[in-house]
């Protein structure tokens, strides 16, 4: 009985055995057969690149609000309505406030002709005014001077009462569209922003920003529209890190040079990837960078077929392109992984 149980488990053995060696042999077999992936060694331009993240934002971006609080008497603009310099975009009630330009405006006239009497009756007395004269006319001056300060102030204020646009743009949010809503001092009432400003803007850091130059070629990569490639220049570079982040963080503006700049497009705060070139030569020789391999004598490619070793050196390398340097490459080889 105990032989017969050796005799199985001999079997068993021997198939497990059978088992493995026959995966193994299917996977090299795979391996040696087209499982393989290869790239065509191709020639172009091969670019050296700094990759930033960073977002849309505009120079000419205004939240707008009143300087004081009270009561919507009207908007005069929608949403995505296109306005100039100047124009008028909302009103508050001004019957208080006009009630106390009106009173202002009053009172100076009065003070006003209040000085005029006095300077009548003070006239000739330039070097022997009495005492009596001079505290009448500096009382006289002094009321006008506060009638008129109370005069600009209501003026001021009156003014404030109407938000208009400080340059040409778009409206892009309205908090309170229609008018008998009270709004605060704090409170944003219109945005407006000019899309002929829009650029990109990213943060780097101080080992970064030394890389990083005035009129430097950037390709800008927008999440929204990841297959499209838009060219611009840095406009702007910080001298002094931005506040409130950790480390010295520095401002870099890319202004965009390739688009006609649409507001219905292009949003503000939308996020990419900024390139800046470094470098780049063009007719040169490149694949993935993923096809390159190494070891222990440097890097090499799997020329022609697997396993067939042609030690190579690099230049320029990208996120998606590595030049080749090698007599025994050529335009058109295929290599493998």
């Amino acid at each position: 009985m105990l032989e017969k149980i050796k005799g199985i488990l001999k079997v068993k053995k021997f198939w497990a055995l059978a088992v493995v060696v026959l995966i193994a042999v299917f996977f090299i077999g795979r391996r040696d057969g087209n499982d393989f992936e290869s790239v065509e060694v191709k020639r172009g331009l091969v670019r050296e690149e700094l990759i930033l993240s960073g977002t849309i934002n505009a120079d000419e971006y205004a939240k707008l609000n009143f300087l004081s609080s009270g009561e919507l008497a009207s908007v005069e603009v929608i949403e995505g309505e296109d306005v100039k310099k100047g124009q008028i975009l909302a009103k508050l009630d001004t019957t208080i406030l006009y009630q106390t330009y009106l009173q202002a405006e009053s009172d100076l006239d009065y003070y006003q002709a209040v000085l005029d009497r006095v300077y009548d009756e003070v006239k000739g007395h330039n070097k022997d005014e009495s005492f009596s004269q001079r505290e009448t006319r500096v009382a006289a001056e002094n009321n006008k001077n506060k009638a008129y300060r109370a005069y600009v102030i209501a003026q001021k204020n009156l003014s404030n009462s109407t938000l208009r646009s400080p340059f040409d743009g778009v409206i892009t949010n309205i908090t309170h569209p229609f008018a008998g809503i009270n709004t605060s001092l704090a409170e944003s009432q219109i945005e407006v922003v000019n899309p002929k400003t829009i650029y990109f803007e990213v943060s780097a850091d101080q080992s970064e920003v030394t890389e990083i130059t005035n009129g430097q070629k950037v390709i800008v990569v927008l999440d929204s529209f990841s297959n499209e490639e838009h060219e611009g220049q840095v406009e702007y570079l910080s001298l002094t890190p931005k506040e409130g982040e950790v480390g010295a963080v520095y401002e870099a503006k890319v202004k965009f040079s390739d688009i006609n700049l649409d507001a219905n497009k292009f949003r503000i705060g939308m996020t990419g990837d900024a390139k800046f070139i470094l470098s780049e030569k063009d007719n040169m020789l490149f694949i993935p960078p993923h096809f390159v391999n190494s070891d222990t004598n440097g890097k090499y490619l799997n020329l022609g077929k697997p396993n067939n070793k042609v030690y190579i050196e690099t230049g320029l390398e990208s996120e998606d392109r590595v030049e080749i340097k090698s007599d025994k490459i050529k335009e058109g080889d295929f290599v493998y992984d």
